[in-house]
């Protein structure tokens, strides 16, 4: 699936509020290539997607914001969600409209929304993916609500602050680096983010270049983070790491050994596949900066496998994309996102992404599953205005 250009809500919003927007702004999905849990202060490695979210938004006088998406009232046909600024807080507002409520609530606590204002939405990022449809929204909306009123806040900062729109307002547990890619990605390139100082590298990632290919395999089965799953096995974590006596599972990275005294057994599968994917992502990035990108195959099925067998976040559907998807002749692949549903990314040799299509849309049918989607994965620039 691919597009020209961003979703329009420029024109969405002048349908709903019958007045022209202000401005317009943009913020990517991203794939995770290889790397994390980002809560356990590790390093990891994604990209910016061309597909995203896209905020238009002027602004209003009375102290309110107006919020309406074109995929919800599409199929609802609801009226925009009409929230008081001086109102929001912690669990007052659900659904899609938490995460822009959330940023909106965050905004204001930190001292950087200086007023109100009509927001339209409209996305090309399918929900519910692992592509990072929540944290896009939020950083659109961050954009917006910062620029419509001239307020400079630093990207690193907007990130923070689009976490705890997550963490804290929509009541979803996720680290930093799905806003951290959503603000700062640059196109042709990959960031090395090191999730406990803050820091983040630029690494060249250009499939094309290297006569490979990246694809999305979407699975179409859906997961929500906030279903527990996803708190349990950041629990598992948080609980292996104070039974080693160690701030983050990070800190036991470099003494494998350590994991001995974990005697609880699901723990110990967790921490091993962290520490092995904190090993996994540096000899990924090596290999980028070196630009042996071929080499990064057998690393993400390696990290797949761990996904699976270790910290069991994995899916039937996405096992079977990548054992489809290899075997057609993809040099490797794994899921990516918090997990339990979602989407796989495949490197491919250039040429041969049409078999592996067909090979994974096969093994989906024998299955009586619903058919896969596929996306394009071309690493793209981070979140901006659009008009």
């Amino acid at each position: 699936m691919s597009r020209v250009g961003p979703p329009d809500a420029h024109a969405w919003f002048a349908g709903r509020y019958g007045r022209e927007p202000e401005g317009s702004w943009f913020a990517p999905g991203r794939v995770n290539l290889i790397g994390g849990p980002d809560y356990n202060e590790v390093f990891v490695l994604p990209f910016a997607l061309s597909t995203g979210v896209c905020a238009a938004a002027a602004r209003r006088p009375d102290g309110r914001i107006a919020l309406i998406s074109r995929q919800v009232s599409r199929s609802t046909g609801s009226d925009p969600v009409l929230l008081s600024i001086d109102a929001l807080a912690p669990g007052s507002v659900s659904g899609w409209a938490a995460y822009a409520a959330g940023i909106a609530w965050a905004l204001r606590e930190a001292g950087h929304l200086a007023g109100g204002a009509d927001i339209a939405i409209d996305a090309d990022l399918p929900v519910g993916a692992g592509l990072s449809s929540s944290a896009a929204l939020a950083c659109s909306v961050a954009l917006a609500l910062t620029e419509l009123y001239e307020r400079s806040v630093p990207r690193a900062e907007l990130a923070r602050l689009a976490r705890c729109a997550e963490n804290d307002f929509a009541g979803v547990p996720t680290g930093v680096m799905d806003q951290l890619a959503a603000l700062l990605s640059r196109a042709g390139h990959a960031l090395l983010l090191d999730c406990r100082a803050g820091t983040w590298t630029a690494v060249p990632l250009d499939p094309a270049g290297a006569g490979l290919e990246l694809l999305i395999l979407d699975t179409r089965a859906r997961r929500a983070l906030a279903d527990g799953r996803y708190a349990a096995r950041r629990l598992a974590c948080e609980d292996a790491a104070a039974m080693l006596g160690v701030r983050s599972l990070r800190d036991v990275a470099g003494d494998p050994g350590a994991l001995a005294r974990l005697t609880d057994p699901f723990s110990l599968r967790a921490a091993r596949h962290v520490v092995s994917e904190y090993h996994r992502v540096l000899l990924a990035a090596d290999l980028l900066l070196s630009g042996d990108l071929a080499g990064l195959g057998g690393l993400l099925t390696a990290s797949h496998e761990s996904l699976r067998d270790g910290f069991e976040v994995s899916w039937p559907q996405a096992d079977a994309a990548v054992e489809a998807a290899v075997g057609a002749g993809a040099l490797g692949a794994r899921m990516t996102g918090g997990g339990f549903g979602g989407c796989v990314i495949a490197l491919v040799p250039a040429g041969r992404a049409a078999q592996v299509r067909e090979a994974v849309t096969e093994r989906f049918a024998a299955r009586r599953w619903p058919a896969p989607r596929y996306l394009d994965a071309v690493p793209s620039g981070g979140a901006r205005r659009i008009r």
